[in-house]
Order: C-alpha cells, then structure tokens, then sequence
C-alpha cells in the first residue's frame, strides 16, 4: 500500500524513533489527568448531598475542599507532563520527516528535484510540516482524555437517572447538524487552499529570485500584479471558507455546550412530579457541564487532523518517488577507473515526477495504448557508445542543446539512462552503492552552488575533516590562494547564500579548488570555467592538469582552445556522436569539428 494511504497515528508511530515510549507515556498521563479533573465533581457534588442532608461539619468540608484542590492540581500537574511529553516526541517526529525527506532528494534523479518548483519544496520542508506541530503534540493526550471525561460522566449520569442522561445530549444533535452544513464542499474547499498557498509560495521565490532580471528590464509592476495577485488569491479563498462557515460554526459551540437548555427544564419537570430527587438534580447539573465542550475540542481537531493528513500525503509522494536504482552495498567492484557508455539512450521526463499532481491524472508524456514510438519526443541522446579508458582526458564538445551536459550527467549518476549502461571499471554503476559512487567522482559544473558559509568551510566539504592546512594548500595548487588572500576575510570570507558575495568566475575556482580536495579518481569539469576571463583561465587549466595527473578527466568546454591538447575529443551533435578522435585528426577530417574550430579562431581573432 501507498504510504500515502496511512493513517496519521501510523505516519506519527512511523516517524517517531525511539521517541515513541514519550507519547504511550503521554497518554497514560492524560489518563490520569481526566481522572484528577473527573474527580472533584463528583467531590462537589458530594459536598452538595451532605449539605442536603443536613451534614455541617466544617472539617470535613475543609479536608474535602482540599480534596478538590488536589484533584485540581493532579489535573494541571499531569496534563503538562503529558502535553510535555508529546511537545517533545512531536519536535523528534517533524525532525526525522525533515530528515527522511533530505535523504530522499539525495537519492532521487536530478531532473526529479529539478522538477518541483523550489516554493513548494521549501514550503512542505519548513512551513507545512512545521504547521503539523500543535496538532501531532495534542492530538494523542488531548483526544484521550476529551473523548474519556464525557464518556465517564455520561455513564455515571445514566447511573443517576438515565432519562437526565439523555435529555444531556439534547443539544448535540444542534451542533452536529450545523457542524455538517460547515463541512459541505470541506474537501475541495481545502484542497482549493493548499492549491492557492503553494502557488503564492512558488510566485514569491519566482520574484524574490529574479528580482535582479526584474529591475534589469523594467518588469517591475508586472512582476509585482503577478505576486499581488496570488496574494489576494490565497487570501480570499480563506476569507470566503470562514465566511461561508462563521454560523455554522457559531451555533455548533453556542448550544452544543449549553445542556443546561435542556437539563434545567426537563429535570424541573421530574423534580416537580416527584420522580427526580433534588440532590440528584442539582448533581446532573453539575455534572451535565463537563459533558459536550470536551466532545467539541475533539470536534475542533478536526479540520487540523485533515490537514496533517493532506500534508502526510505530500510528503508520502515524494517518499514514494522513483529513486536512483542503486543498492546499499555494493554488488560487484570495478577493477579500474575506466568509463564504458553502452547504447546509452536518456530522455527528460519533464513534469511526470512531480509527486503533487492529481492521483490518476495521465502524464502528457505517456504514449497512448497502441503506440510504440522509436524515439521518445524528447530523447536527447540516441545510442551513445563510448570507452574511457583510465587516467585518460577526454573532451565532450558539440552545439548548444546538442546533449554534452546530459551525459556528463549521466555519467556523474545524477540522472539513470532510460536504457543501456554505464559502466565503471566494467560495472554497471547501478550495481554500485551511491556512497562508493560518490566517492570516486567530482563533477564540477558551470552553475556551482556555494553555501553560505567561509571560503574555507566551502572547500572543506570536498573532503569531511580536512585541515585548515590542508585546505590552504589545495587553494594554492588550485590557483586560488591568491584571490582568496584578496577578499575581505581571507579564506574566513563567508561567501553569503549561493556564493551571492562572489563574482560567478570566483564561485567556480572555489567549487574546483572544492572539486579537487575530494581527490576522486574520475574527475567531470562541465564547463567549470566557462565565467572565468581568459588570463585566470589558464591558470586554472595549468593547476587542475597536475592535480588530475593520472586521473580520469571528462571536461565540457565551448572554448576549443582549452581542450586542444585533450587524448580523444568527442564530437557531440543531435545527441549522437559526430565523430572523434585528437584535435589533429579531427582537424583533417573536416565536418563540423573543423567548422566549430575555425568560429572559435575567428571569434578570438576578432
């Protein structure tokens, strides 16, 4: 069954850990907090039988009143132990989906992620499952002991007088008629909401992230109606659900709870005949207001229960994503550190992973029954065969869109080939664990994300423990030392979110220098120095050539140049390969190598 399927104590039990003896505990808690709160009236209405009968000892009154005050006590003491309790468990709870989720981008495709607009990621990660906490904390002791306190007082009430016992729930059916006329419509209403929050919270990063491109070209105002609007929208859709349901809501916990309209006239007229003793009377009027507010708190959870469970349901299809087909372990190990594509085809399924859209919605990209297309509409890359072999520089160049960057990617194991393989040391790499395979390459790509942390922390990630020292002296063999020694802190510079205080040829040098602590055996440069001006550029291609001696080097490049001296250049055009072979041979063949040589010339010529 679909995780997405589960109940809410199922996803609460799945996620709780070793936490989960704090919520069991939490409820024993409960428990014997409705005891404490049950208790003193039945102590009142103890006090109020005595009374009646003439009793009047103050002591006694005195030690029962300090009874009451106990119970009292007991009831506040053990309600925040309880409430303490699964405050705790449910921070543990929201931590591991948090967690959970994070592993399981790791392990998703590339395009996978690249697929879910980056609001709605960051709004499920952070705000929805963070909005999950009052009603995971309370949902557990606070359903308890609710749904306990009226139970038992109804049951004793029945004892008293089983008539009074019903003429108690007299009302119920008020609130409950009106409770459903609030729910008409609830689901879609709800499901309309989620919709419009995801797409406010998708326009405000869309706008917050292109606010430089916004400025640029003078699309302030309508960027801004774009971002206004989805605001309102989102507004109002909540704004017309509380309208359309405020006197539903109002006569559901006005006379629900108001037994009393029924208790006060119904047990008067039993008093007056005689069947309806008066302490038993003022007794049910006391106990009879401790009945139906509990059943409505319950009632009020409602609305937040349905919301965990959407929330659950977002998360569940992510977790159900199609992941990397790799296993823990590893199956087979590679006997060197060469690169073998067999009849690699790969195609980007654009929108199918999205794990938000409508259960049983067909996907766009799906052929219909009965077709067998031979070539998917968007493939990319249309048989590839190549051999790598190890400690060999082999350069991928071809026209834009012409599918380089895709099997570099291929090949870094951010995406899995639709059908063939790639091999590494002559095994499938989907027979290598994730770890193994990340251990043996660096891919470095044009678009290198920086976190917002110091140059120094940054280049440390390559490589988990690594000295300052050692850092220190990767930047010099890199080629940055000497541009890093010139920002403001040194290597102590904190880069800010994505690299932001840097320029874009900064950011690269720091992800090579980043790159080449890691020290993998197969290095993939994706147009590493593509922002780079040409003076720095050499210097990096001089320090990268002696720190990948004798490693596998795939590099992506659109300066011709820079790759001339590379052992086999592969031509790239249509998502095929055009030809291959050295700078030199290609060069004699003619064809569209030659072409693209002769532009660069001319381009830096000019």
């Amino acid at each position: 069954m679909s995780d997405k399927k589960k109940s809410l104590l199922s996803w609460i039990f799945q996620f709780a850990g070793q936490k989960k003896p704090m919520y069991v505990f939490s409820i024993i808690f409960a428990v014997l907090s409705v005891a404490c709160a049950i208790m003193p009236y039945l102590m009142i209405a103890q006090i109020v039988r005595q009374l009646l009968s003439g009793i009047r000892e103050l002591d006694l009154y005195i030690k029962e009143s300090a009874v009451v005050a106990a119970f009292w006590a007991g009831n506040v003491i053990f309600h925040m132990i309880s409430t303490s309790l699964s405050h705790i468990a449910t921070f543990n709870v929201l931590g591991n989906i948090r967690k959970s989720l994070c592993d399981k981008l790791a392990r998703l495709p590339l395009g996978s992620v690249l697929d879910m607009p980056s609001g709605t990621l960051k709004n499920i990660l952070i705000d929805r499952i963070d909005s999950m906490e009052t009603t995971l904390a309370h949902i557990l002791p606070e359903w308890t002991s609710n749904l306990l306190l009226p139970l038992l007082m109804f049951i004793y009430l029945f004892t008293l007088d089983w008539r009074m016992g019903l003429a108690s729930l007299i009302t119920l059916p008020v609130g409950m008629i009106s409770a459903c006329f609030m729910m008409t419509n609830m689901q879609e209403r709800f499901n309309y909401a989620i919709e419009k929050t995801k797409i406010l919270n998708d326009t405000a990063v869309e706008y917050i992230n292109g606010i430089e491109v916004i400025k640029a070209f003078g699309k302030s105002k309508a960027s801004y109606e774009k971002f206004t609007k989805a605001a309102k929208e989102g507004s109002d859709c909540y704004v017309e659900w509380m309208r359309d349901c405020i006197w539903p809501f109002t006569i559901a916990f006005v006379i629900a709870p108001s037994t009393l309209l029924a208790i006060l006239p119904i047990g008067g007229l039993f008093f007056l005949k005689g069947s309806l003793a008066a302490v038993d009377f003022i007794t049910i009027i006391i106990l009879s207001m401790s009945i139906i507010q509990p059943l409505l708190t319950v009632y009020s959870y409602h609305d937040d229960i349905a919301k965990a469970g959407v929330i659950f349901g977002e998360v569940g299809g992510i977790m159900d994503m199609k992941e990397l087909d790799r296993p823990e372990s590893d199956a087979e190990s590679p006997k060197d550190n060469s690169i073998t594509l067999r009849d690699v085809r790969f195609s980007y399924k654009g929108g199918e992973s999205l794990p938000l859209a409508p259960a049983g919605q067909p996907s766009s990209a799906t052929p219909s029954a009965g077709e067998a297309p031979a070539t998917p509409p968007s493939e990319v890359l249309h048989g590839i065969n190549l051999s790598l072999p190890q400690g060999s520089y082999t350069a991928l160049v071809g026209p834009s869109g012409s599918g380089k960057s895709t099997l570099a990617r291929l090949i870094a194991s951010l995406w899995d080939v639709d059908s063939g393989s790639v091999e590494i040391g002559g095994v499938n790499i989907k027979n290598l664990s994730l770890e193994e395979y990340n251990r043996r390459v660096a891919y470095v790509s044009q678009d290198n994300f920086l976190f917002d942390l110091s140059v120094m922390e940054n280049i440390r990630l390559g490589k988990n423990g690594a000295t300052d020292e050692e850092v220190i002296e990767i930047a010099r063999k890199s080629g940055c030392y000497d541009f890093i020694m010139g920002l403001e802190n040194g290597f102590n510079t904190v880069v800010g979110g994505s690299g932001a205080h840097l320029s874009g040829g900064e950011r690269q040098r720091i992800a090579i220098a980043r790159a080449m602590m890691k020290d993998a055996p197969i290095v993939i440069l994706d147009e590493a120095t593509a922002y780079t001006d040409p003076e720095n550029e050499a210097i990096i291609q001089q320090s990268v050539a002696r720190l990948v001696k004798g490693k596998t080097l795939i590099v992506i490049a659109h300066r011709l140049s820079t790759i001339s001296d590379a052992d086999k250049i592969i031509v790239i055009k249509d998502g095929q390969i055009d030809s291959q072979g050295s700078h030199e041979e290609l060069l004699k063949m003619g064809g569209l190598y030659k072409d693209m040589w002769e532009a660069h010339i001319s381009a830096k010529d000019n």
